[in-house]
Order: structure tokens, then sequence, then C-alpha cells
């Protein structure tokens, strides 16, 4: 149990150290009766009252008011008979209990004192006319003075007032005060003892610094040669001129007198302020502030760029060092490496696009061009955590993405969860994202996880992103901008961990400008797109997808098919594909299903694939002849020879904005699409094609 009452001490003195000693007495007797613990509070301060010295520090007066706690058994009466004890006037005859009290007060007098004499540091107490009371032994030790020579004296008798001042004269406390005493340095505090707003006394306590100051004055020393070596060994490659405090040039490499042309005997030793007075150095060393990055242009027409620092130690400004470099030497070196840097990032992307996928993509069939810059930015997305968004039409594999960076990711262990958001009705979309409790609507009868919690740990793919409604837009960008959410019906928020990838077919830029989605979770989204092409744009994958489909889906229908004719192949890569991968996939399931040969013939395809292409043929014919012809006129009407390579400009350029694409125009000119796109890079019509396109 634990109870407290409030007291009012009413003995005219207070709870001073002999009436504390009374007091301590009776709470040994009444905590022993009553199996109970007391505490004295005053203004906060709560200490046991079993405990002398604490109890005096309290400096408990009359009339003050204190607060009693009894914590134990029979805490009632004990706080009754010890309330009304401490409002007694405290008197004893008892001979016992007075020797019992003076027990009290030695033993605790004798700790103090052992605690006083076992200090690291002096200790000097004096009585209201300065007189020593207190002089323990590393006092003596410090200041070399024998405690019975000091206890009694003026302590102004014993060290002059010169080296300590007035102590405590003003009655407030002295903190870190720095002294020579009998040549000893020590760190000294000051402490009044105060009764009643009175000065009784005081407290000296100090520490002796004195070998902790010579060793300071070393490592100043030290360190001040160390920051100069080091600025220089940092710097030289570069011109370095470096100053003392005095202004005085005391070193200068090599490279600088090469960039300022000068001779070493005219610099080494002379002023700055005879050199140049109006410089940065000579500013620098007056201010000490650091000047870096400035162009500086001297009088014999030499610019440099340069830096110019103080050498500080300790706050103190001990010189100045100054870099410089010739700007021309650093033009040419910016030049190099933003060339190096421009090569650098055209290999690594080279690099990106021709290494193999990661395995969790080998679902996704396909081998060119667009197709690996599609699998390299998978690659690289799968390694972070970053939401991804799979741009495409409809067919052309984006949950093959999602998955593949799934499974290439952290992730992989966790758990891949597949939601169509537009075959969901949008009313129910809510419940099936984020669950419900019972009794949230009419027919939920228990409670359901949701799918964003089914992922946790794992990866969600949201496909067909674009067909939400605006209210559930909102929901979702809280869940990716917090990783939390509520089930319908459910006040518990829910703290999930889970990858994030969307997918959608639809124009998002033309639906922000309509109002019909969301802005900040469009960029919320859109952190790492995937653009994935249509088949009518990798036609040169249909033979590669057409061969996994055939030995796929025989196998599956266990029949014998064994390929398929080259009259077959070009009626497929003729037609448009708006289902694209999908539509041929299932183009080849109904043809692999309904056919009764071992190959695949032009016959099998519905009508729809056959259609008549001459048309098309004649057209493509056309377009070749004519650029043909404009090439060649505008070589013949140009009465000036060129180099071969600019007419291989002319050439690639011309077929480039014809056709709109490497292969079709390397087909055009008889080459590899590899070398239309080497030697577009070279002659700088890269990113004409681009925007081309």
């Amino acid at each position: 149990m634990k109870d407290c009452i409030k007291i009012t001490i009413n003995n005219k003195k207070g709870l001073h150290a002999r009436v504390a000693a009374i007091v301590v007495h009776k709470v040994d007797e009444l905590e022993k009766k009553y199996n109970v613990q007391f505490f004295i509070n005053k203004s906060g301060k709560k200490v046991p009252a079993k405990s002398l010295m604490p109890l005096v520090l309290l400096k408990i007066k009359q009339n003050e008011e204190i607060l009693l706690e009894a914590v134990g058994d029979e805490v009632k009466e004990a706080l009754e008979k010890m309330g009304r004890f401490l409002q007694s006037d405290f008197s004893i005859s008892d001979e016992s209990t007075i020797s019992q009290v003076d027990n009290i007060i030695h033993n605790n007098t004798i700790a103090w004192e052992q605690i006083v004499e076992s200090l690291a540091n002096g200790l000097i107490v004096l009585d209201e006319n300065d007189v020593i009371t207190v002089f323990n032994p590393m006092a003596e030790r410090v200041l070399d003075i024998k405690i019975n020579e000091a206890i009694g004296k003026n302590i102004y008798d014993v060290i002059p007032k010169s080296a300590i001042g007035t102590i405590c004269n003003s009655g407030k406390v002295k903190i870190g005060l720095r002294r020579e005493i009998n040549n000893t340095i020590v760190l000294l505090n000051e402490t009044p003892i105060l009764l009643e707003e009175n000065r009784k006394g005081a407290v000296i306590s100090f520490q002796d610094i004195s070998n902790m100051e010579k060793l300071t004055g070393e490592l100043k020393e030290v360190k001040e040669l160390k920051e100069r070596l080091q600025l220089v060994l940092d710097s030289v490659q570069d011109g370095i001129c470096v100053l003392d405090k005095d202004g005085y040039v005391t070193y200068a490499n090599e490279a600088y007198f090469k960039i300022l042309h000068e001779e070493p005997e005219k610099v080494i030793g002379l002023n700055i302020e005879k050199i140049s007075p109006k410089g940065l150095r000579h500013q620098v060393l007056v201010s000490g502030e650091s000047v870096r990055g400035v162009i500086i242009k001297k009088p014999n027409g030499i610019v440099m760029a340069g830096d110019v620092s103080a050498i500080k130690v300790y706050g103190e400004i001990r010189g100045v060092v100054s870099v410089v470099k010739d700007r021309t030497q650093l033009k040419k070196l910016y030049k190099n490496l933003n060339e190096i840097t421009a090569k650098a990032e055209y290999l690594e992307q080279e690099l990106l696009r021709t290494k193999k996928p990661d395995e969790a993509f080998s679902k996704f069939i396909g081998n060119s061009g667009n197709v690996r810059d599609a699998l390299a930015i998978a690659s690289k997305a799968a390694k972070s955590y970053s939401t991804v968004l799979i741009r495409g039409e409809s067919g052309t594999g984006k949950e093959l993405i999602a998955e593949g960076i799934h499974f290439a990711s952290d992730c992989a262990q966790g758990p891949f969860v597949r939601v169509n958001c537009a075959a969901i009705p949008s009313n129910l979309l809510e419940s099936e994202l984020f669950g419900h409790e019972k009794g949230a609507f009419t027919g939920a009868i228990k409670r359901k996880l949701g799918k964003f919690e089914l992922a946790n740990k794992g990866t969600i793919f949201l496909d067909e992103i674009g067909e939400t409604d605006k209210s559930m837009q909102v929901k979702l960008l809280r869940v990716l901008q917090e990783k939390e959410f509520q089930r319908v019906g459910g006040e518990e928020t829910i703290k999930i961990n889970v990858r994030i990838i969307a997918a959608t077919n639809r124009n998002l830029e033309d639906m922000l400008k309509k109002g019909e989605f969301r802005e900040d979770l469009y960029y919320r989204l859109n952190v790492i797109p995937i653009f994935l092409p249509a088949l009518r744009e990798r036609k040169h994958d249909i033979p590669i997808l057409v061969e996994y489909f055939i030995k796929k889906i025989s196998k599956e229908m266990k029949k014998e098919i064994k390929g398929i004719s080259n009259e077959a192949i070009d009626t497929l890569i003729k037609y448009k594909w708006p289902g694209n991968v999908r539509e041929l996939e299932n183009l080849i399931e109904r043809v692999v299903a309904l056919s009764e040969d071992e190959y695949i013939e032009n016959k099998d395809f519905p009508m729809y694939i056959k259609q008549d292409n001459s048309n098309d043929k004649l057209q493509g014919l056309n377009k070749i002849k004519h650029t043909n012809y404009d090439i060649k006129s505008q070589i013949e009407n140009n009465e000036e020879i060129l180099k071969l390579s600019e007419y291989e400009k002319i050439i690639i350029e011309k077929a480039l904005k014809q056709f709109g694409s490497y292969n079709s125009a390397a087909k055009v000119l008889g080459v590899t699409h590899k070398t239309v796109a080497a030697k577009a890079r070279k002659y700088g019509i890269q990113k004409v094609i681009n925007w081309e396109k």
C-alpha cells in the first residue's frame, strides 16, 4: 500500500542536523514496527526519511510544508504517528534515545569525512570569516601546504589574495577559473554557503592542470605542423604557396613557379604585403575567411582557378595556403572527362541492352532491340524497391514483365498477387484490395483479407490501373505514400511492406488532361516506367514466338507438329496484329488444334490473316524507288564533290527519316540494323530518329 499526508514543520530552527538525526531515529523505529518505508518530499525533491545527510540538505525551515509518504503494510497508522512527531518540538529526555541520536550524527560525520578525504580534487571549506575549516589531502598535495598549517587560518594568509581574488564576495558561483597558485596551475570552482541568503562561508574545489597545459602546448605545435603538411601533401598536383602567421612565404612548390612563371628567389622569404598587398592571400591572412573557386587574373595575363585557405589552430590564424590551377589545363581536363563519361555511359547502356536478361524474364520471348531495352530497364528495376509502371497495348506481355521483376527482386520469397482492376466492379474493388470486417456491408458474413494484406512482404500487380475511378485512386495513393490502410468497416490501421507494380494500356497523359486520372497518383506510379512495344513494332520476333508457341501448345495437346512453312511465316509477318502476342498465341493454339498435318501451312490460317497484301507490297516498292531517286538526284545536282562519309550520312539520314526505324532502313539499304544504328550514332543523327519516332 501507499499513502501520503501534508505536514507543516513547527520547530523554530526547522530540521537542522540534530533534529534531522532525531527524525531519522524515529523513522527507523516506526518503519520496523509497521513494516513501512517513509519518504519526505519538499518542492519535488524526494529523499528517504531514514537518510540523514539528504534530509539535512533539503534545508527544511519553520512553517515550511512537506509531503510525508509511506509505502508498506500499515501505512495509515504509521503516517498518523510520524506526522504527529514531525509537528512536535522534537524534545527527548531518554538517555538511551539521546545516545542513539548522537551515534547517528557521529557515524554520518565519519562517513562524510572519509568522502572528503578520498576526493580526487582538492577541497577547501571556509567559514563566514574565510577561515579554513576543511582542507583535504588532495588540497595538501596540490598546493604543497600541510593540513595543520591551513586549518584554522584565514585563506589569504595561506594563499595570496592576488592568486585567488575575492572568494564568493558577491555570493555567486564561479566555475572554471584558471589560477596560478605557488607555481601550480589549477582549474578553480567556488560555491558560496548561504543561510537565509546570508553568506556563511564558501566551498572551493580545484584540479591541477599544469601537465595538461604543457601537453596542450605540445599538441598545438604538432597539430599546426600536421595541418600544414596535410594541406601540402593533398595538393601536390597543383601550384601551392604557404604563408606563415606574419605573412612571409615559407613554401611554394615547383608547379606554383611553373604556372606563374616566377623565380623562387623572388617569392620565398618575402612578405605578402610586398609581393601582393591587395591580393587574396593577404585578405585571407587578415580576415581568416577562406575563399574557394575564384578566378585569379595576374598582371602578366595569366588566368588561374584558385583556393585560398586560412590555417587555423584552436581558432587562431597560423598562416595561409593557396592552391592554384592553370585554367587552360582545367578546361582541357574537363573536356576529356566529358568525352570519357559520355563514352562510358553509352557503353554501359549497350552492355545492358546486349546482356542476357535475368532468368526470371525467360517467359518473355523476344530478341528485338526495343524488347532488349525494356528487359534491361526491368532488370534494373528489380534491384530497387521503387514503384514500376508498365505501359503497353493489351496482349504485349505486361504481366510477364511484372512477374519477372518480382522473381528477380528481393521480394521473390514473398507472394506475387495479381489484381485486374478492370475486371472487378468499382463498388467491390475496395473490399477486394483492402479486405473487409464482418458486417461491414450486406453479405459480409466474416472478415476477409484484401489483396494488399495477402501480398505483404511480396509484390502486388495492379493491372489496368487506368480503369479505377477517382475515389479509389485517392485510397491507392495513401497506400503508396504511407504503406498503410484500413479494411472496409474497420478502424484498425494495417501496416504493410509491399512492392507495387502497376500496368495500363490507357494513355494516362490524356486522362490527366481530361481530369480522369489523379496527377499525384500518376507521379507516384510513374517512378520507373517500362514501355512494351506492340507486336507490329517487333515483327522480327514473330518467327521466334511462333516456334515457341508451336512447341508449347503441341506438347500440351500431345500432337506432332514439327514446324511451319516459310510462306505461312511471311503471312504472319505481314499481318498487323491488333491483339499483339496474345492474339498470335491464340491463333497458333487454334491452328495446332485443327491441323492434321505435321507442318502448318498458309491454308491453315483464317481468311482475315491471309488477306491480299499486294497493295502494301506495291506501295513499299514505290517508296524504296522514290527514296533511291531522291538520294541520287540530291547527289547529281550538287556540283561539289563531297567526302564518301558525307554521302553515307545523307543516305542513312534519308532512309531513317523515310522508314522510321533501324530495321526498316537496314532492309532498304541492304545492311544489318546494327550497322545503321552505329552509323547514325557516328554522324549524330540518332536524336533526330528518336524525335521522328
